[in-house]
């Protein structure tokens, strides 16, 4: 795959990412911020300590929120271009689109799914400000492993797929990375730091949004980048044979 075509893609990519990242936005807007207003509507209720507001709730639950969803959706858009690029026919004989596809569902179970159920997300007023920046480590660690144990399993996959079989392969490279992922689930540490008296639907509705925003985002970023690559890969791939036939003609 030639420069030209790893721009393009990477350009795709990004813009890919973005729409991706506003239909994210959308869910973030409907489903994320009423769970965060009643959040913070328990935390002022039940503490007396007032800050000031260095930005206000209107400006977090607007402009912040688009800004920092698109800039991640643009931001992983590139990233997964990038990926994509070097797994395009080195995982398997996958077009375009099925690699997209694998590749976004991938990430969302080692980049998100994985980290989140060790260390789900929590809503203003749940957790211990003194143990953040122990928990958000921990949870960048949790991600790491992940990552690291998906591309293992998929190496484990395909060296054990010429004696047992693809499905077979599949079977037991996925039983592996569910195993390792149980194991560091076991040795890390856990936090429950949810205060008496926190409604416990509000917790659940707001961890469930938040997986509901990545799932909107991974799976519109898998199938709108899908449908772009596949316009760029089979004429670069094809060019070539093209070619070849009009020299012989």
């Amino acid at each position: 795959m030639n420069s030209v075509t790893i721009r393009t893609l990477l350009v795709r990519g990004m813009l890919a990412g973005l729409a991706a990242g506003v239909l994210a936005l959308v869910v973030a807007y409907l489903l994320g911020e009423p769970k965060v207003d009643a959040a913070i509507a328990f935390e002022d209720a039940h503490s007396h300590e007032h800050g000031m507001e260095v930005v206000s709730r209107g400006v977090q639950s607007t402009a912040g929120l688009a800004t920092g969803v698109l800039v991640y959706g643009v931001a992983l858009g590139g990233i997964a271009a990038l990926v994509f690029c070097f797994a395009l026919g080195r995982i398997g004989r996958f077009g375009a689109r099925t690699t997209a596809a694998l590749l976004s569902g991938s990430a969302l179970v080692a980049v998100y799914l994985v980290p989140f159920l060790k260390y789900p997300a929590n809503p203003p007023a749940v957790g211990d400000p003194d143990t953040i920046g122990t928990r958000t480590a921990l949870f960048f660690l949790m991600m790491l492993l992940g990552i690291l144990l998906a591309v293992a399993a998929t190496l484990l996959g395909r060296r054990l797929a010429p004696k047992l079989g693809n499905w077979n392969a599949t079977v037991a490279a996925g039983a592996a990375f569910v195993v390792a992922i149980g194991l560091a689930y076991a040795f890390l540490p856990a936090y429950d730091n949810v205060p008496e008296g926190f409604p416990g639907t509000l917790l659940w509705q707001f961890r469930l949004s938040a997986l509901a925003i990545q799932l909107v985002l991974w799976t519109a970023f898998g199938l709108l980048f899908g449908h772009l690559a596949e316009r760029v890969v089979p004429a670069r791939q094809e060019a070539p044979a093209a070619e070849a036939a009009a020299a012989v003609s």
